[in-house]
């Protein structure tokens, strides 16, 4: 019995290092600088915003939207100030009546 109690207690406890291994970076815990070189080094990121936001940030250039989708600007916190980063999101037409 106490054997697997150590098993199962070896098991969990790789389980959850694995787990926090995978966390999503936090960009308000980096500068802008290393905000966008993580973005640029996987050519898109799922990037922690705020306590309970989040969202999916891509290169400028490249092919990481799902068509029709295309790189817009945004802004996410870091310590520095707020940093222009790209997500994907439909182009708006906006034409005259």
């Amino acid at each position: 019995m106490p054997a697997r109690r150590i098993i199962w207690t070896a098991a969990m406890t790789l389980f959850a290092a694995t787990a926090a291994a995978y966390a999503r970076p936090d960009t308000r815990t980096m500068s802008c600088e290393q905000v966008q070189a993580l973005i640029q080094s996987h050519r898109a990121a799922v990037l922690t915003t705020g306590r309970n936001t989040y969202d999916r940030y891509v290169r400028r250039f490249g092919n990481e939207c799902d068509w029709p989708e295309v790189p817009i600007t945004a802004f996410v916190p870091t310590q520095n100030g707020q940093c222009p980063v790209h997500r994907c999101q439909e182009p708006v037409f906006d034409f005259p009546d």
